[in-house]
């Protein structure tokens, strides 16, 4: 017990840092897909101990994004509280949490925290230099979809457009056969007015049954 005073007073500062979990991250990561895997390296043994892996939004850690508590011997759950899309996995000194349908205003830096709930004493880790998550705008988005109010809009439209083309047609088809009547009419006119007239005066025809004049009698 002396011995193990002495070392407490000489090493403080030793003792501390064996009750700290480090963690590593990466710097940034850019997001094109609207998903991410970020990996979060400890340097702790967590076997047959009661842990708590969570995942923190913001430079002061105020947003939890994703958690997942629990040990070895049973199946780990993440989930999240905040409306994100996440799950992880937890292997040999690193946890990666998965996060998808990110949007670009979830840009920001996140923070891996490591915690020892049991056996006691509790620990935890010191706060790492966090990742910046850079989601970019995604620009193979799906299909435009009309939206449910312009349907009757475009309806009106192409029922219009129908209607316009069929007035146009049977104008253009009554114009035609209006301009076929008038042109046979004129043609007919010509056709009179070129028939063929006797010039000069014209002989006087005598009814046959008008009595023939003697002209003897009035010689005499």
């Amino acid at each position: 017990s002396l011995r193990i005073l002495l070392i407490l007073t000489i090493f403080p500062q030793a003792m501390v840092t064996e009750n700290k979990i480090l963690v590593k991250q990466s710097p940034m990561l850019v997001v094109y897909n609207n998903a991410v895997n970020l990996s979060c390296k400890y340097t702790y043994n967590l076997f047959s101990k009661e842990f708590r892996a969570s995942l923190y939004k913001g430079a002061d850690s105020a947003v939890e994004v994703c958690v997942v508590n629990g040990n070895y011997s049973h199946q780990l759950e993440f989930r999240s509280k905040t409306g994100f899309h996440c799950d992880g996995k937890l292997g040999n000194e690193t946890v990666t949490f998965y996060l998808w349908n990110l949007f670009v205003n979830q840009t920001d830096i996140y923070f891996c925290k490591i915690e020892v709930m049991y056996p006691p004493p509790y620990i935890d880790n010191e706060k790492s230099n966090g990742t910046i998550i850079h989601v970019k705008e995604n620009h193979h988005c799906p299909a435009h979809r009309t939206p449910e109010s312009s349907k009757p809009f475009w309806a009106l439209v192409v029922v219009v457009g129908v209607l316009a083309l069929y007035s146009l047609l049977v104008t253009v088809a009554l114009f035609t056969y209006w301009m076929k009547s008038k042109r046979n009419r004129v043609l007919q006119s010509d056709y009179l007015n070129m028939t063929p007239r006797r010039l000069g005066p014209t002989r006087r025809h005598y009814h046959p049954y008008a009595p023939s004049r003697d002209f003897a009698a009035y010689r005499s």
